[in-house]
Protein backbone atom coordinates (compact mmCIF):
# COMPACT_ATOMS: atom_id res chain seq x y z
CA UNK A 1 0.00 0.00 0.00
CA UNK A 2 1.48 3.33 -1.02
CA UNK A 3 1.57 6.11 1.52
CA UNK A 4 -0.17 9.45 0.97
CA UNK A 5 2.41 12.22 0.74
CA UNK A 6 1.68 15.79 1.85
CA UNK A 7 2.98 18.83 -0.03
CA UNK A 8 5.71 19.16 2.58
CA UNK A 9 7.09 15.81 1.38
CA UNK A 10 6.30 14.01 4.61
CA UNK A 11 3.94 11.02 4.51
CA UNK A 12 0.51 11.71 5.95
CA UNK A 13 -0.70 9.67 8.89
CA UNK A 14 -2.49 6.51 7.72
CA UNK A 15 -6.26 6.95 7.52
CA UNK A 16 -6.15 10.77 7.60
CA UNK A 17 -7.46 12.83 4.67
CA UNK A 18 -5.09 14.81 2.49
CA UNK A 19 -4.81 18.21 4.20
CA UNK A 20 -4.77 20.36 1.04
CA UNK A 21 -7.93 18.64 -0.14
CA UNK A 22 -9.62 19.22 3.21
CA UNK A 23 -8.56 22.85 2.98
CA UNK A 24 -10.15 23.21 -0.45
CA UNK A 25 -13.40 21.74 0.81
CA UNK A 26 -13.42 24.12 3.78
CA UNK A 27 -12.70 27.04 1.46
CA UNK A 28 -15.65 26.12 -0.74
CA UNK A 29 -17.94 25.77 2.28
CA UNK A 30 -16.78 29.16 3.56
CA UNK A 31 -17.36 30.69 0.13
CA UNK A 32 -20.92 29.40 -0.08
CA UNK A 33 -21.75 30.43 3.48
CA UNK A 34 -20.31 33.90 2.90
CA UNK A 35 -22.23 34.38 -0.35
CA UNK A 36 -25.44 33.13 1.27
CA UNK A 37 -25.07 35.45 4.27
CA UNK A 38 -24.39 38.36 1.94
CA UNK A 39 -27.48 37.58 -0.13
CA UNK A 40 -29.69 37.30 2.97
CA UNK A 41 -28.45 40.66 4.29
CA UNK A 42 -28.90 42.40 0.92
CA UNK A 43 -32.33 40.95 0.21
CA UNK A 44 -33.69 41.84 3.65
CA UNK A 45 -32.31 45.35 3.14
CA UNK A 46 -34.57 45.60 0.06
CA UNK A 47 -37.39 43.49 1.47
CA UNK A 48 -40.16 45.93 0.45
CA UNK A 49 -39.05 45.90 -3.19
CA UNK A 50 -38.73 42.11 -3.06
CA UNK A 51 -42.18 41.79 -1.57
CA UNK A 52 -43.81 43.88 -4.28
CA UNK A 53 -41.93 41.84 -6.88
CA UNK A 54 -43.30 38.60 -5.40
CA UNK A 55 -46.82 40.04 -5.21
CA UNK A 56 -46.56 40.98 -8.87
CA UNK A 57 -45.71 37.40 -9.72
CA UNK A 58 -48.90 36.15 -8.05
CA UNK A 59 -51.06 37.42 -10.93
CA UNK A 60 -49.84 34.70 -13.32
CA UNK A 61 -50.72 31.63 -11.19
CA UNK A 62 -54.00 33.17 -10.01
CA UNK A 63 -55.14 33.53 -13.62
CA UNK A 64 -54.21 29.91 -14.32
CA UNK A 65 -55.95 28.82 -11.11
CA UNK A 66 -59.22 30.60 -11.84
CA UNK A 67 -59.35 29.35 -15.43
CA UNK A 68 -58.62 25.70 -14.69
CA UNK A 69 -60.82 25.59 -11.59
CA UNK A 70 -63.71 26.83 -13.73
CA UNK A 71 -62.94 24.19 -16.37
CA UNK A 72 -62.87 21.48 -13.70
CA UNK A 73 -66.27 22.51 -12.36
CA UNK A 74 -67.73 22.58 -15.86
CA UNK A 75 -66.38 19.05 -16.48
CA UNK A 76 -68.15 17.56 -13.48
CA UNK A 77 -65.65 18.44 -10.75
CA UNK A 78 -62.27 17.36 -12.17
CA UNK A 79 -60.10 17.63 -15.26
CA UNK A 80 -56.82 15.87 -15.88
CA UNK A 81 -57.11 14.28 -12.45
CA UNK A 82 -57.28 17.64 -10.66
CA UNK A 83 -60.21 19.00 -8.68
CA UNK A 84 -60.62 22.75 -8.10
CA UNK A 85 -59.08 22.33 -4.65
CA UNK A 86 -56.12 20.46 -6.12
CA UNK A 87 -55.66 23.13 -8.76
CA UNK A 88 -55.59 25.66 -5.92
CA UNK A 89 -52.91 23.62 -4.13
CA UNK A 90 -50.92 23.22 -7.35
CA UNK A 91 -50.76 26.90 -8.20
CA UNK A 92 -50.19 28.09 -4.62
CA UNK A 93 -47.19 25.76 -4.34
CA UNK A 94 -46.30 26.99 -7.86
CA UNK A 95 -45.68 30.48 -6.45
CA UNK A 96 -42.94 29.14 -4.16
CA UNK A 97 -41.36 26.90 -6.79
CA UNK A 98 -41.33 29.79 -9.29
CA UNK A 99 -39.44 31.99 -6.85
CA UNK A 100 -36.99 29.23 -6.00
CA UNK A 101 -36.30 28.93 -9.73
CA UNK A 102 -35.17 32.55 -10.03
CA UNK A 103 -31.48 32.31 -10.91
CA UNK A 104 -28.86 34.41 -12.70
CA UNK A 105 -30.30 35.31 -16.10
CA UNK A 106 -28.46 34.76 -19.40
CA UNK A 107 -29.08 38.44 -20.16
CA UNK A 108 -26.71 39.21 -17.29
CA UNK A 109 -23.82 37.68 -19.20
CA UNK A 110 -23.92 40.47 -21.76
CA UNK A 111 -23.58 43.00 -18.95
CA UNK A 112 -20.85 41.01 -17.20
CA UNK A 113 -18.69 40.90 -20.30
CA UNK A 114 -19.34 44.50 -21.40
CA UNK A 115 -18.59 45.93 -17.95
CA UNK A 116 -15.53 43.77 -17.35
CA UNK A 117 -16.99 41.91 -14.39
CA UNK A 118 -16.20 38.53 -15.90
CA UNK A 119 -12.57 39.55 -16.36
CA UNK A 120 -12.32 40.23 -12.64
CA UNK A 121 -13.92 36.90 -11.79
CA UNK A 122 -11.36 35.06 -13.91
CA UNK A 123 -8.60 36.36 -11.64
CA UNK A 124 -10.09 34.49 -8.70
CA UNK A 125 -9.00 30.91 -7.95
CA UNK A 126 -12.58 29.57 -7.82
CA UNK A 127 -14.88 28.97 -10.78
CA UNK A 128 -17.34 31.91 -11.15
CA UNK A 129 -20.40 29.64 -11.07
CA UNK A 130 -19.90 29.02 -7.36
CA UNK A 131 -20.46 32.70 -6.58
CA UNK A 132 -23.78 32.65 -8.40
CA UNK A 133 -24.90 29.39 -6.82
CA UNK A 134 -24.04 30.59 -3.33
CA UNK A 135 -25.58 34.04 -3.65
CA UNK A 136 -28.86 32.94 -5.21
CA UNK A 137 -29.13 30.05 -2.74
CA UNK A 138 -29.02 32.58 0.09
CA UNK A 139 -31.82 34.54 -1.53
CA UNK A 140 -34.11 31.52 -1.25
CA UNK A 141 -34.27 31.75 2.55
CA UNK A 142 -35.56 35.30 2.24
CA UNK A 143 -38.00 34.18 -0.45
CA UNK A 144 -39.42 31.50 1.85
CA UNK A 145 -40.02 33.97 4.68
CA UNK A 146 -41.71 36.46 2.35
CA UNK A 147 -43.75 33.75 0.64
CA UNK A 148 -45.48 32.40 3.76
CA UNK A 149 -47.97 35.31 4.20
CA UNK A 150 -48.75 35.23 0.47
CA UNK A 151 -49.45 31.50 0.66
CA UNK A 152 -51.69 32.03 3.69
CA UNK A 153 -53.77 34.68 1.90
CA UNK A 154 -54.10 32.57 -1.26
CA UNK A 155 -55.12 29.57 0.84
CA UNK A 156 -57.87 31.54 2.55
CA UNK A 157 -59.12 32.78 -0.82
CA UNK A 158 -59.03 29.51 -2.83
CA UNK A 159 -59.23 26.67 -0.26
CA UNK A 160 -56.56 24.28 -1.57
CA UNK A 161 -56.77 20.50 -1.15
CA UNK A 162 -53.33 19.48 0.04
CA UNK A 163 -52.74 15.91 1.23
CA UNK A 164 -49.00 15.19 1.03
CA UNK A 165 -47.39 12.11 2.49
CA UNK A 166 -44.46 12.35 4.88
CA UNK A 167 -42.19 11.13 2.09
CA UNK A 168 -43.71 13.66 -0.29
CA UNK A 169 -42.92 16.52 2.08
CA UNK A 170 -39.32 15.38 2.43
CA UNK A 171 -38.92 14.89 -1.32
CA UNK A 172 -40.45 18.32 -1.94
CA UNK A 173 -37.78 20.14 0.06
CA UNK A 174 -35.00 18.14 -1.58
CA UNK A 175 -36.58 18.64 -5.02
CA UNK A 176 -36.71 22.41 -4.52
CA UNK A 177 -32.91 22.50 -4.34
CA UNK A 178 -32.63 20.04 -7.19
CA UNK A 179 -34.84 22.30 -9.31
CA UNK A 180 -32.72 25.30 -8.34
CA UNK A 181 -29.51 23.57 -9.41
CA UNK A 182 -30.92 22.29 -12.70
CA UNK A 183 -32.23 25.70 -13.69
CA UNK A 184 -29.05 27.45 -12.56
CA UNK A 185 -26.94 25.15 -14.71
CA UNK A 186 -29.28 25.51 -17.68
CA UNK A 187 -29.17 29.31 -17.47
CA UNK A 188 -25.39 29.22 -17.23
CA UNK A 189 -25.19 27.13 -20.40
CA UNK A 190 -27.39 29.66 -22.19
CA UNK A 191 -25.36 32.56 -20.80
CA UNK A 192 -22.08 31.11 -22.07
CA UNK A 193 -23.40 31.41 -25.62
CA UNK A 194 -22.30 35.05 -25.32
CA UNK A 195 -18.73 33.80 -25.80
CA UNK A 196 -19.75 33.25 -29.45
CA UNK A 197 -22.43 35.91 -29.98
CA UNK A 198 -23.20 39.33 -28.56
CA UNK A 199 -26.94 38.66 -28.24
CA UNK A 200 -28.49 35.65 -26.52
CA UNK A 201 -32.04 37.00 -26.33
CA UNK A 202 -33.51 34.99 -29.24
CA UNK A 203 -32.20 31.68 -27.89
CA UNK A 204 -33.30 32.61 -24.38
CA UNK A 205 -36.83 33.41 -25.54
CA UNK A 206 -37.02 30.02 -27.28
CA UNK A 207 -35.85 28.31 -24.10
CA UNK A 208 -38.48 30.14 -22.04
CA UNK A 209 -41.24 29.17 -24.50
CA UNK A 210 -40.26 25.49 -24.30
CA UNK A 211 -40.03 25.68 -20.51
CA UNK A 212 -43.46 27.29 -20.25
CA UNK A 213 -45.06 24.45 -22.22
CA UNK A 214 -43.16 21.38 -21.05
CA UNK A 215 -42.39 22.15 -17.40
CA UNK A 216 -45.79 22.14 -15.75
CA UNK A 217 -45.53 25.87 -15.26
CA UNK A 218 -48.42 26.77 -17.55
CA UNK A 219 -50.59 23.74 -16.75
CA UNK A 220 -50.02 20.38 -15.03
CA UNK A 221 -48.47 17.99 -17.54
CA UNK A 222 -51.42 15.59 -17.32
CA UNK A 223 -53.49 18.22 -19.13
CA UNK A 224 -51.18 18.15 -22.17
CA UNK A 225 -51.72 15.84 -25.16
CA UNK A 226 -49.99 12.47 -24.99
CA UNK A 227 -47.29 13.44 -27.49
CA UNK A 228 -46.41 16.55 -25.46
CA UNK A 229 -46.11 14.51 -22.28
CA UNK A 230 -43.79 12.15 -24.16
CA UNK A 231 -41.60 15.05 -25.31
CA UNK A 232 -41.51 16.44 -21.76
CA UNK A 233 -40.00 13.18 -20.52
CA UNK A 234 -36.86 13.85 -22.58
CA UNK A 235 -36.42 17.45 -21.39
CA UNK A 236 -35.23 18.85 -18.06
CA UNK A 237 -38.07 21.31 -17.58
CA UNK A 238 -40.59 19.20 -15.67
CA UNK A 239 -37.98 18.42 -13.00
CA UNK A 240 -37.76 22.13 -12.17
CA UNK A 241 -41.50 22.84 -11.89
CA UNK A 242 -43.97 19.99 -12.23
CA UNK A 243 -42.10 17.42 -10.18
CA UNK A 244 -41.51 19.51 -7.02
CA UNK A 245 -45.08 20.80 -7.10
CA UNK A 246 -46.67 17.37 -7.51
CA UNK A 247 -44.41 15.92 -4.82
CA UNK A 248 -46.11 18.17 -2.26
CA UNK A 249 -49.58 18.19 -3.78
CA UNK A 250 -49.62 14.41 -3.40
CA UNK A 251 -50.00 13.34 -7.03
CA UNK A 252 -46.99 11.01 -7.12
CA UNK A 253 -46.44 7.49 -5.85
CA UNK A 254 -43.41 6.47 -3.81
CA UNK A 255 -41.78 5.03 -6.92
CA UNK A 256 -42.42 8.23 -8.89
CA UNK A 257 -41.02 10.36 -6.07
CA UNK A 258 -37.76 8.40 -5.96
CA UNK A 259 -37.50 8.24 -9.75
CA UNK A 260 -38.02 12.00 -9.86
CA UNK A 261 -35.10 12.61 -7.52
CA UNK A 262 -33.02 10.31 -9.70
CA UNK A 263 -33.95 12.30 -12.80
CA UNK A 264 -33.02 15.53 -11.05
CA UNK A 265 -29.62 14.07 -10.18
CA UNK A 266 -29.19 12.99 -13.80
CA UNK A 267 -29.95 16.44 -15.19
CA UNK A 268 -27.68 18.09 -12.62
CA UNK A 269 -24.89 15.81 -13.82
CA UNK A 270 -25.66 16.57 -17.47
CA UNK A 271 -25.72 20.31 -16.82
CA UNK A 272 -22.44 20.25 -14.89
CA UNK A 273 -20.76 18.23 -17.64
CA UNK A 274 -21.94 20.59 -20.39
CA UNK A 275 -20.73 23.60 -18.42
CA UNK A 276 -17.33 21.98 -17.89
CA UNK A 277 -16.69 21.54 -21.60
CA UNK A 278 -18.43 24.67 -22.90
CA UNK A 279 -16.64 26.84 -20.34
CA UNK A 280 -13.24 25.50 -21.39
CA UNK A 281 -14.02 26.10 -25.05
CA UNK A 282 -15.61 29.50 -24.51
CA UNK A 283 -12.95 30.92 -22.25
CA UNK A 284 -10.37 30.38 -25.00
CA UNK A 285 -12.39 32.76 -27.19
CA UNK A 286 -12.99 35.31 -24.46
CA UNK A 287 -11.48 38.77 -24.79
CA UNK A 288 -12.34 42.02 -23.08
CA UNK A 289 -11.55 45.70 -23.42
CA UNK A 290 -11.55 48.48 -20.88
CA UNK A 291 -12.05 52.22 -20.87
Amino acid sequence: MSAVVERSGRPAAPGLPDRPRVGRVRSMVDLYLTEMRTAIAVQFQYRVANYFYMIGMVAEPVIYLVVWSSVARSQGGAVGGYTPGEFAAYYIVWTLVRNINIVFTPYGWEWRIQKGQLSGQLLRPIHPIHYDLGYFAGMKFVVLVLWLPIAAILSLAFHPTLQPSGLGIGVFFVALWGAYLIRSLNMWVLGMITFWTTRVSAIFELYMALELIFSGRLVPLTLLPGWAQGVANFLPFQWTFGFPINALVGKLSTTQLLEGLGMQALWIGIGATIIHFVWRAGIRRFSSVGN
